[in-house]
C-alpha cells in the first residue's frame, strides 16, 4: 500500500465513470403486475422517460423522444403520469398538456393547447376521467380564480400533432440535485425546478377532472392556495384530497378533506379529517375494507392513522416518521397488500425501514438490505420502490412480500465500486447549539485500496449541506461522495436542525433560524471531527447547492472555520428570494427567516452578499445561466466582491443549465473543477489530469 498525501490518491472513480450510464430514478408505479418508473437521463439533456416492464419482466422505454414526462405544478411537479394496462397518461414538460399513449405508439394530446399545467394524475376509472391538480398563471387565458363547479374547458382536442420542439433542452431541474453528485439522488432533497418569472401569487391551483374521452376539464374543488393527492374511493362514491394555504408549507399544516360525490362526480361539502394548524396530513389512501388511511402528526411525528365511522385513530404510535415533506406531488410511503395489510416505510435513527402493519397495530419489519426507500407502491403480493443503501446506488426494486425475494430492475449508476474502495458512512450525532442540542449526519472516512495517508496526519474534510432546507441527506451509495473519499478526503453529510426524519420539533428548529442553526450545525460537525482527529482543522471545506449553497455561503461569511468553499447556484441575497419567487415558496421564508418586508433588517443581516467584506477564504462558484430561482447575478456579485478583496475566487457559468445541473458534461466539469480548486487552495497535486480553472488572485 502506498503512502501518499491526502487528496493525491489515484482513483478509478473518475468523473467520466460517474456520469456514464447514470440516470435519475423517480415515480414508481405498479399496474397489473407491470412496474414503471421515470428515468431522468443526463445524456439526453435530462429528459424524463417512462420505463415499464413487460409480461416477461423485461424493461422497455415507453416515452419516445422528444416527449418529457414532467410537470411544473407547484414548480416541483410530481405525479406526472398515470397508468392502466397498456395505456399511459402523462404531463409533457414542453407544453404542459396531458397526453395519452397506448403501448409504445405515438402519444396523442388529450387536453387542449394552452399554458395550464397538470400534475398528481390519478385515474378514476368508473367515471372515465383523470383527477389532477391544475395550475394556471396570469396571462394563460384561463381564470386564475374560478370557484365554480362548471366545466372550464369543454373543448375537444384542438390539435392532434405532438410538439415539434425538443423538450430535452429544458434547463430546469428536479428537487434533489446535489451539486456535482450522482443525478440519481433522492428527488425530495432540494427544490430545483425553474419557476416562471412572475409575481408571487400570479397562479391559481385547483382540483380538476379530465375526461379521458374528450379531454374536457371540470373543476372539482377550488378556493385554497394549494391542492394535492386527489384520491377516489374504490366504490367511486367519495373523494379525499389535501389542501394548504399560505404562509404554510404542506409539512406545516396540510389538511385532509373528504366529500361525497354526486351523480356527476362533483364533491359535496367536504369534511376535515386531519391536519390544520400545527398538524400536517400526508398521503390519503383507501384500504380494501373501505377505510381511509393517511399519515399525520398531531403528536409531532408522522404516524399512520385510520379514518372509519367518523373516527380518526392512530394505528401505530412511534417516534418515527412514516411521511415525507411534500416537495413533489405523488410522494408515497405506504400501500395495501393482497391481504389488506399496510406495507409501509418509515425513518428512524437516520435510516428508512420497510415493514407490515397488522390490524392489531403490530409493526413487523420486513428484512431488507435497503436503508433508503422512496416512492413505495404496493399491489397484491408485490411492493415496488426506489431503494438505496451504503453499498448500493439507488435502484428500482420489486419485492415479493410472500417469499421476501427482491429483484433489481434498474440501477441509477452503472459504476461498480470494489468493496475495498468503498467508504461506508458512519451515522453521527454531535453536540451543537452551545452544547445544549444535537445535530446529525453521516461521516465518510477516506478510503482507497492502494493508498493511505501519512502517519499522524488527518485528512481534509468536505462538509456537505443539503438543500431544501426542509430536506434530508441519505446514506445511499453516491458515486460522487466516493469520488472524494477515494482521493483522500473525509466527508461529513449534515442533517442540520431543520431536516426531516427526526420529528416536527427538530424540523421546526430552523424556523426563524435559517442561516443560523443550519450554519451552526455544519460548523459544529466540522469542529467535532477535527477535535476527534478525523479531520484536519486547517483543511476544512464546505459545499452545497441552492439552499445548501446559502448555508455554505453563510458559513463562510459569518464564521472563521472553513478554509475553502464551493457554492452551487447558492442563494446570497435573501431579499431577492423573498421579493420574487414562485407561489409555492412565496411565504416559505416567513417561517424560516421572518415576515417580509416587515423584517427586512433580518434578511439583510443574514444575506452573505451584504456582508461580503467579512469573507476571508477562497470560494468557487458554479452557476447556470438560465437559473430563474437564483439569478446568475447573485453569484457574479459575490465573485466581484471577493475579487475586490484580493481573495482567491473562481466562477464557472453554464449555458443551458438552470437551478440544478442536468447535463452529463456539466456534472463532469464541476467535479473536476472543484477538485482542482481544493488542490490549489490546500497545496497538493491531484493524480487526475484536470482541465484548467481560472482562479483569480491565486
Amino acid at each position: 500500500m502506498n503512502t501518499l498525501p491526502f487528496g493525491t490518491w489515484p482513483s478509478p472513480i473518475t468523473s467520466d465513470a460517474i456520469v456514464a450510464e447514470t440516470v435519475r430514478l423517480a415515480s414508481v408505479s405498479l399496474s397489473g403486475g407491470r412496474i414503471g418508473w421515470l428515468e431522468g437521463r443526463p445524456g439526453e439533456g435530462g429528459r424524463n422517460v417512462l420505463v415499464r416492464t413487460d409480461a416477461a419482466g423485461r424493461s422497455e422505454d415507453i416515452t419516445p423522444s422528444p416527449f418529457n414526462v414532467r410537470s411544473r405544478v407547484h414548480e416541483y411537479g410530481g405525479g406526472a403520469y398515470a397508468v392502466s394496462g397498456d395505456r399511459v397518461w402523462f404531463s409533457n414538460f414542453e407544453d404542459g398538456r396531458v397526453y395519452v399513449q397506448t403501448g409504445t405508439a405515438r402519444p396523442v394530446p388529450l387536453t387542449a393547447e394552452g399554458t395550464a399545467r397538470f400534475a398528481d394524475l390519478t385515474l378514476d376509472p368508473g367515471r372515465r376521467r383523470l383527477l389532477a391538480v391544475r395550475e394556471t398563471h396570469a396571462g394563460d387565458g384561463l381564470p386564475v380564480d374560478d370557484p365554480s363547479n362548471a366545466p372550464i374547458d369543454d373543448r375537444s382536442n384542438a390539435a392532434t400533432n405532438p410538439p415539434t420542439n425538443d423538450p430535452s433542452s429544458d434547463s430546469g431541474n428536479d428537487p434533489g440535485d446535489d451539486p456535482g453528485n450522482d443525478p440519481s439522488d433522492d428527488p425530495n432533497n432540494d427544490p430545483g425546478n425553474s419557476p416562471s418569472n412572475s409575481p408571487n401569487n400570479d397562479s391559481c391551483n385547483i382540483l380538476v377532472a379530465i375526461s379521458i374521452d374528450d379531454g374536457s376539464v371540470r373543476v372539482l374543488a377550488s378556493g385554497h392556495d394549494f391542492y394535492a393527492a386527489p384520491t377516489p374511493s374504490p366504490d367511486g362514491k367519495q373523494l379525499a384530497w389535501l389542501t394548504w394555504d399560505q404562509p404554510d408549507m404542506p409539512w406545516d399544516a396540510a389538511v385532509l378533506w373528504l366529500a361525497e360525490l354526486d351523480g356527476d362526480g362533483v364533491p359535496g361539502e367536504p369534511v376535515r379529517i386531519a391536519g390544520g394548524s400545527g398538524c400536517s396530513a400526508f398521503q390519503p389512501a383507501w384500504a380494501p375494507d373501505g377505510a381511509l388511511w393517511c399519515v399525520t402528526d398531531p403528536e409531532g411525528w408522522w404516524n399512520l392513522h385510520r379514518w372509519h365511522d367518523g373516527e380518526l385513530r392512530c394505528m401505530h404510535r412511534a417516534r418515527s416518521e412514516f411521511g415525507k415533506p411534500l416537495w413533489q406531488l405523488g410522494t408515497t410511503t405506504f400501500g395495501f397488500d393482497g391481504n389488506g395489510c399496510v406495507v409501509c416505510t418509515w425513518r428512524s435513527d437516520g435510516a428508512w425501514r420497510l415493514g407490515r402493519l397488522e390490524s392489531n397495530g403490530t409493526l413487523a419489519e420486513i428484512p431488507s438490505p435497503w436503508t433508503s426507500i422512496d416512492s413505495l407502491i404496493v399491489e397484491g403480493p408485490t411492493a415496488a420502490f426506489i431503494g438505496g443503501a451504503p453499498d448500493r446506488s439507488a435502484a428500482v426494486v420489486s419485492l415479493d412480500l410472500d417469499s421476501g425475494q427482491s429483484h433489481v430492475h434498474r440501477t441509477s449508476s452503472a459504476l461498480s465500486i470494489d468493496d475495498n474502495m468503498l467508504s461506508r458512512p458512519e451515522a453521527l450525532t454531535f453536540p451543537t447549539g452551545g452544547g445544549t442540542e444535537v445535530a446529525h449526519g453521516y461521516y465518510y472516512p477516506p478510503r482507497n485500496a492502494s493508498c493511505r495517508g501519512p502517519a499522524g496526519e488527518s485528512p481534509p474534510l468536505i462538509v456537505m449541506s443539503h438543500g431544501g432546507p426542509t430536506g434530508a441527506t441519505s446514506d445511499t451509495l453516491n458515486p460522487a461522495t466516493q469520488f472524494w473519499t477515494s482521493r483522500g478526503f473525509a466527508v461529513l453529510d449534515v442533517d442540520y436542525r431543520g431536516s426531516t426524519g427526526y420529528g416536527r420539533a427538530y424540523r421546526e428548529r430552523l424556523y426563524r433560524e435559517w442561516g443560523v442553526a443550519d450554519v451552526e450545525d455544519c460548523v459544529a460537525g466540522a469542529l467535532h471531527l477535527a477535535d476527534t482527529g478525523r479531520a484536519d482543522r486547517a483543511r476544512l471545506a464546505i459545499r452545497g447547492g441552492s439552499a445548501g449553497g446559502y448555508t455554505t455561503l453563510a458559513a463562510l461569511t459569518f464564521h472563521d472555520v472553513f478554509r475553502a468553499g464551493a457554492s452551487y447556484y447558492g442563494i446570497s441575497d435573501l431579499e431577492v428570494l423573498a421579493a420574487d419567487t414562485h407561489k409555492f415558496e412565496a411565504r416559505y421564508l416567513d417561517r424560516l427567516v421572518g415576515a417580509w418586508p416587515a423584517e427586512r433588517d433580518v434578511y439583510r443581516a443574514r444575506s452573505p452578499l451584504h456582508h461580503a467584506s467579512r469573507l476571508g477564504c477562497p470560494i468557487i462558484f458554479f452557476q447556470g445561466l438560465d437559473d430563474r430561482v437564483v439569478p446568475p447575478n447573485q453569484a457574479e456579485r459575490m465573485v466581484d466582491a471577493l475579487d475586490r478583496q484580493g481573495l482567491p475566487v473562481a466562477c464557472l457559468l453554464f449555458e443551458g443549465e438552470g437551478h440544478g445541473f442536468r447535463q452529463a458534461g456539466t456534472v463532469r466539469r464541476c467535479l473536476e473543477a472543484e477538485l482542482l480548486f481544493y488542490a490549489r487552495v490546500f497545496g497538493f497535486e491531484p493524480a487526475d489530469a484536470l482541465a484548467p480553472v481560472e482562479i483569480r488572485n491565486l
